[in-house]
């Protein structure tokens, strides 16, 4: 007979997160594919080259974007400039807040700090309290009571997860959590994860956010005119399409409650336009592996160590189809999860593994 199963606490100050500190899932110790430390430490070298190079064309394309929508403004002919500018400014903001938080980037340290602040305002996140949700991420990836950033839980809400391809839920919940953060300071759940230190800074960089965006109001209503909400704040809800679509792969679906990220991590191949945007993070397992080697030297790292790893869906599309039976389980069994298969090359899968997943998961 399986073990009752146990319902899902999401909170981060709850029962579930109690009862991952008591049995260890909490700071665990992960599984890592063996790599040579020479090796390793070659992937790991990081370099200014790279993503300068990539940053120059992304700021290039944001402002050329921007000028072809502020020129055509108020024909229809804004509207693909619009359309690139909201991608860029919606989605590719969300890899370059990503890898410049983790300092992967570039080489040098202040331009890391400068992109991940642009990116961070661009996303309306607090770049303080979302760097410490993220480094919580890796050290308890889709642990429940633990991880701040699981997309889709358990059983999953499937209109929320429509509606996020619209950024409605920035509208909803982003944007006054800034607000909120601002005027009366920081919650139970942020301050489970945001060392005293820098709390105030969190506060901060809230109201500093705050004020460009009512800023960005008052020229608004000045001008009699939505063209600086398009341009600043807007994007968010008409260009984030882009990084929900591939963003939601990385664990939706796959089991939590695991310290092994080859259960609870996907790799995608995608085309070369939304790599670009995502800056490679379709090569997610390896990230959450090793998540100190650039995005650039990504692909190589998937070469090396793809033997140890379940097969990478071969396109969107596919891991889309891949998911959408597992979510419509889920409705009516949360604890039915995918189970991702490893090659025969693969090592297996640590035996008290299987006792840290949830009673009853299905495979």
């Amino acid at each position: 007979m399986a073990a009752k199963s146990t319902k899902r606490d999401y909170s981060l100050v709850g029962e579930s997160s109690r009862r991952a500190i008591e049995t260890g899932l909490a700071a665990a110790e992960w599984y890592h594919t063996d790599v040579p430390r020479k090796t390793m430490k070659e992937l790991m070298q990081r370099s200014d080259g790279p993503a300068i190079r990539d940053t120059i064309l992304w700021i290039a394309l944001i402002l050329g974007s921007a000028a072809g929508a502020i020129f055509f403004w108020g024909t229809w002919w804004c509207v693909p400039f619009f359309f690139v500018y909201g991608v860029l400014y919606g989605s590719s903001s969300d890899s370059r807040w990503h890898e410049c938080g983790h300092g992967t980037a570039f080489r040098t340290r202040w331009m890391n700090d400068v992109i991940y602040q642009i990116a961070s305002f661009m996303l309306m996140r607090n770049p303080v309290q979302w760097r410490w949700s993220h480094a919580r991420h890796h050290t308890d990836t889709i642990i429940v009571g633990r991880d701040a950033e699981i997309a889709v839980m358990r059983p999953p809400d499937l209109l929320r997860a429509a509606l996020s391809f619209t950024g409605l839920l920035d509208l909803r919940y982003s944007l006054p959590a800034l607000f909120r953060q601002a005027f009366a300071g920081l919650n139970a759940e942020e301050e489970s994860y945001i060392p005293e230190m820098e709390r105030g800074k969190a506060v901060n960089a809230a109201r500093w956010h705050v004020a460009i965006y009512v800023a960005t109001a008052a020229l608004a209503l000045y001008l009699r005119s939505w063209l600086p909400l398009m341009l600043i704040g807007g994007p968010r809800l008409y260009g984030s399409w882009h990084m929900v679509l591939t963003g939601l792969l990385q664990h939706i679906g796959l089991a939590d409650n695991v310290i092994d990220h080859r259960l609870n991590s996907r790799t995608v191949y995608m085309n070369p336009i939304s790599r670009y945007i995502y800056w490679n993070m379709n090569y997610h397992v390896e990230h959450h592996m090793f998540p100190m080697v650039p995005y650039h030297a990504l692909p190589k790292l998937h070469a090396l160590i793809k033997h140890d790893l379940p097969a990478p869906n071969p396109s969107i599309w596919h891991a889309y189809r891949e998911v959408w039976p597992v979510l419509l389980r889920q409705l009516k069994y949360e604890d039915f999860y995918l189970r991702r298969e490893l090659p025969p090359t693969a090592r297996p899968y640590r035996e008290d593994f299987h006792d840290m997943v949830i009673p009853a998961a299905a495979e």
